[in-house]
């Protein structure tokens, strides 16, 4: 198993339930009611004040350049970037940390920081900040703050463990709950009236299989959408 897939499989149960705290949602999903809002005046359950507070933290800047190309990098380094479905760039990642920071002030001391200590130990020892520093390079100081004792409360370990932590769970959460991120696990959500049957493999497992008369009746792809109907009896009309 890759690195990525490790990621996938590992983190992301945890990394998602310790974020919902934070309001992590999908945010294409959440951006798109927000545009529908605009357009048809209702605001799906932010009341004005909430979207007062949106547009000022969406106007404010948080992130200095400099600051957001390591973080660009970083991200990468984190979910390396996947040929068919991209990265955390792809599924703006960057811009969900800079919006998480700004939303979540108590997150900035520890990216900020965090982001000068990585610069401060790559010119100690590469002599050029992180994001210039070659690849092999990055990983050997990344490798140093990317394993943590868990009995240990993260607040009690050094900054730049928690700074690591902090961003590896921000980018995690940013990329799977993008369009992008979506797309990479394959959830396909709820899909009312549209069935394609068990598996064959799963009906050969058990020995069984559909009646030809039900098959027609229930998988028949020109049906979709359309409501079964039963007989008081039970049995299957249409």
């Amino acid at each position: 198993m890759d690195r990525r897939s490790s990621l996938k499989n590992i983190l992301l149960g945890t990394v998602a339930g310790g974020l919902a705290v934070h309001g992590c949602t999908t945010r294409e999903a959440a951006e798109a009611a927000e545009q529908l809002g605009a357009k048809t005046g209702f605001g799906f359950g932010r009341v004005p004040e909430e979207l007062e507070a949106l547009e000022k933290l969406n106007a404010e800047t948080f992130l200095n350049p400099h600051e957001r190309e390591t973080v660009e990098v970083l991200a990468e380094l984190i979910l390396p970037p996947d040929e068919k479905f991209g990265g955390p760039i792809e599924a703006g990642v960057p811009d969900f940390i800079e919006f998480m920071a700004k939303d979540y002030p108590d997150f900035q001391p520890t990216l900020r920081g965090g982001l000068m200590w990585l610069d401060h130990k790559s010119n100690t020892e590469f002599g050029m900040e992180f994001k210039s520093t070659p690849e092999a390079q990055q990983k050997t100081l990344l490798d140093e703050i990317a394993y943590y004792d868990a009995k240990v409360p993260m607040d009690e370990h050094p900054l730049e463990i928690q700074f690591f932590n902090l961003v590896r769970n921000l980018t995690v959460c940013g990329y799977y709950t993008s369009k992008v991120g979506i797309e990479d696990l394959g959830y396909k959500g709820n899909m009312p009236n549209v069935w394609d049957g068990v598996p064959q493999d799963v009906l050969d497992k058990h020995g069984l299989a559909y009646e030809p008369e039900w098959l027609e009746k229930c998988v028949d792809q020109s049906q979709r959408g359309v409501i079964a109907e039963w007989d008081e009896d039970g049995n299957l009309l249409t």
